[in-house]
């Protein structure tokens, strides 16, 4: 068909009206995003010349992601997550907020809660027996190299099979999820597993998405932390293990290469004796670098629908700020 009807004033006042232009209820900032949204996709059907059976393939697509809650999977994997932070990237460098360890994308995977310690914490309750044991440390530090003590380091990560706890109803209750509070010496401790790398559900809604593309989509292993301490900005990172397959080619755009950490396999008896472990272990150190801001808008992470974050747990967000 090369009927182009878009720029019509019939279609353009119709959009207006789907829009909700002509009524005086609802929110005007929701109108106009919506009125380019609509205004983009009724352009694309004329453009690319989408046929009815193009259409409603992708509304069955849309319920099928939908009723998988799989749009928290597909939004890194079509760059949406990647594309913020480097919106925020670009805002921190107008601002001349410069320096600190980078941000990369969060996930659709925390789960708010975990339990706390102080300076070490077991992540791992034991049950992986294919889990290698790890063990993960780092110092929290501001950009002049001084330690920040107490820092608030959440760590969380999947199994040896690529799953997470919460999520996985065959883990207990926040497995491989802690919340570790830095020494003295703004240091922090983990003992868990090397965690795998994992793909999304093959023939599930988003690989169906991906293989249209022509992409796979696979992420590789990789460790999830917020870090946190007041008068600091707030830092949502990750890191990825080096030597994985997929390192480099993640499907959901998280690598950065600053955040790119070698797993170094220990196996001096001295070292093992140190860490009260049976056998050798690997060694992932990460170090955190946070910038310093007085805004309190910046010491609190996003506000976003996380599993088990509930309204206390905002509240107290709010007011950990608010003291600053």
């Amino acid at each position: 068909m090369s009927v182009k009807i878009f720029d019509t004033p019939e279609v353009q006042d119709f959009l207006k009206t789907v829009a909700g232009f002509d009524q005086q209820g609802g929110n005007d900032r929701a109108k106009q995003i919506m009125h380019r949204l609509l205004s983009d996709l009724y352009r694309l059907i004329d453009d690319f010349d989408v046929s009815e059976e193009e259409y409603w393939s992708a509304v069955s697509l849309l319920n099928a992601l939908g009723h998988d809650t799989q749009f928290g999977l597909l939004s890194p994997g079509l760059g949406f997550d990647h594309y913020l932070d480097m919106r925020q990237d670009a805002a921190d460098a107008e601002a001349k907020r410069t320096g600190g360890t980078p941000r990369t994308i969060e996930g659709p995977l925390y789960v708010a809660g975990a339990p706390e310690a102080e300076g070490f914490a077991r992540l791992d309750d034991g049950s992986d027996p294919d889990g290698e044991v790890m063990w993960l440390t780092g110092q929290v530090r501001d950009v002049n190299g001084q330690p920040i003590p107490g820092a608030k380091v959440e760590i969380w990560h999947c199994n040896s099979k690529g799953n997470y706890s919460f999520f996985d109803p065959t883990q207990s209750e926040y497995n491989m999820r802690r919340t570790i509070y830095a020494d003295s010496e703004g240091r922090y401790t983990a003992r868990s597993i090397i965690p795998s790398g994992y793909g999304v559900p093959e023939g599930a809604p988003t690989d169906q998405v991906l293989k249209a593309l022509g992409r796979h989509g696979e992420r590789p292993a990789h460790i999830h932390y917020f870090i946190s301490a007041p008068g600091h900005q707030h830092l949502t990172t990750q890191i990825n293990l080096a030597g994985d397959k997929y390192t480099w080619d993640d499907f959901a755009f998280a690598t950065r290469e600053e955040l790119v950490v070698p797993a170094t396999r220990i196996e001096d008896p001295a070292e093992i004796d140190k860490r009260e472990l049976d056998g050798p272990f690997s060694e992932v150190v990460f170090d955190v670098e946070l910038a310093k801001t007085d805004k309190p808008e910046l010491q609190a992470r996003h506000a976003r629908p996380r599993a088990k974050e509930d309204e206390q747990d905002q509240h107290s967000q709010l007011a950990s700020t608010a003291k600053v």
